[in-house]
């Protein structure tokens, strides 16, 4: 068996029966480049052992072995460590009211204007007021009888849930982490096991974009587990659970896991703002998300130019995450024109979330075009791209 990911990649080639020219052409790599990855003269990077392996069929292979050389250079990583103390919770002088279910429901109406609002801008704008928020839906749930206690609870869930989210986006891993984990408490405090468990789901998330496939998996695998979860909360944990298969390169079990997700309902209880994603077809988003990772790139692009288009102006975040990511897919399957064309509108939503997220895929893409900087569209766009990935 080949010791390195360089003589894995020749040996693939020569079984696929493919020269090395042929290879280059088909996979938008220099020659010359790969030969220096064939002959261990450079390491291998996560993209070129994805797309190599799609192209040479050789079955998750070569993402395998690029990551046992990524893990043998870098050493072992550490997964998710232990969160910081989460913030007390008083209101400031005075008896708590007691509040009705009227008062609750606007309560709610404000979370969900604040989650609309980040739909569109910058987690600074929304950060903020919706800790605020948070805090003060805890300290009242606090003072107050049920069922009032526990409605405000699980509000104040979800919310912490949602600070998590954003603080994710503004590339704050370990608040992310934190406010998962709160989200959790209160949630289990209120009575509902669904945001405890699909605050695996978010860690999940954290793993994937760290490129842990493996903490992806597990963490994944424990939502679906854990106290008997929704259907929702079970359909997205497969979903997270598929995307994390997709990463490690194996194809068979993303099927298995994303078959799994379909066969769930993503409806969701009418008692707090609905967990995750609200886009029409996330299943259909993750499968092309997740076949540019298994070195599908042309599949991918041809799903999320169908998909991106359905995501509605409104939820610029989405829009910006799965466009980029359409872009990537494009640029990495050689169509630099088509990745190009519709960039303009992904890098003006991209700048106005201000998504750590999504700048982890603008940073591939410009890695990627950067190979063809005398080309008139990267020429055309490459400034923007470039401003959009200093902003701060």
């Amino acid at each position: 068996m080949a010791e390195t990911f360089g003589a894995l990649l020749r040996e693939q080639r020569n079984a696929a029966g493919i020269s090395m020219g042929q290879l280059a052409k088909r996979v938008n790599y220099s020659k010359s480049y790969l030969s220096k990855i064939e002959n261990d003269l450079k390491p291998p990077n996560a993209t070129l052992a994805r797309i190599c392996d799609g192209v040479l069929d050789a079955g998750g292979a070569l993402i395998e072995s690029a990551h046992s050389a990524r893990a043998g250079a870098l050493g072992r990583r550490q997964v998710l460590a232990g969160a910081g103390a989460v913030l007390g919770v008083v209101l400031a002088g005075g008896s708590r009211p007691i509040l009705d279910e009227g008062v609750v429901s606007g309560l709610r109406t404000s979370f969900e204007q604040l989650r609309g609002l980040g739909m569109q801008t910058s987690p600074a704008v929304v950060l903020e007021p919706l800790v605020a928020q948070t805090q003060t839906v805890h300290a009242l749930a606090i003072g107050n009888p049920e069922p009032v206690r526990s409605r405000l609870l699980l509000l104040a869930a979800r919310m912490a849930e949602y600070v998590g989210w954003l603080s994710q986006e503004a590339g704050n891993e370990p608040d992310a982490l934190s406010w998962t984990r709160h989200a959790a408490e209160l949630a289990l405090a209120g009575g509902d096991r669904e945001i405890a468990s699909y605050a695996f789901v978010r860690e999940a998330g954290l793993a994937l974009y760290r490129q842990d496939p493996v903490g992806t998996i597990d963490l994944a695998r424990q939502a679906q587990r854990l106290d008997r979860p929704g259907t929702r909360t079970f359909g997205l944990a497969a979903r997270r659970e598929a995307q994390g298969h997709a990463l490690a390169g194996d194809r068979d079990a993303f099927e298995r896991a994303l078959d799994r997700a379909g066969e769930t309902s993503f409806a969701h209880p009418a008692d707090y703002p609905a967990l995750g994603s609200t886009v029409s077809n996330p299943l259909a988003l993750a499968r092309g998300w997740s076949l540019a990772d298994l070195g599908q790139v042309g599949a991918a692009a041809a799903i999320l130019d169908v998909e991106v288009a359905k995501v509605p102006l409104a939820n610029r975040r989405s829009r910006a995450r799965f466009g980029a990511r359409r872009s990537l897919a494009h640029a990495l399957n050689g169509e630099i024109d088509e990745s190009c064309r519709t960039l303009p509108e992904t890098l003006d939503d991209a700048a106005r979330v201000d998504s750590a997220t999504v700048r982890t895929d603008l940073r591939e893409l410009s890695r990627c075009l950067s190979r063809w900087r005398g080309h008139h569209a990267v020429r055309e766009v490459y400034p923007e791209l470039s401003r959009v990935l200093h902003q701060r």
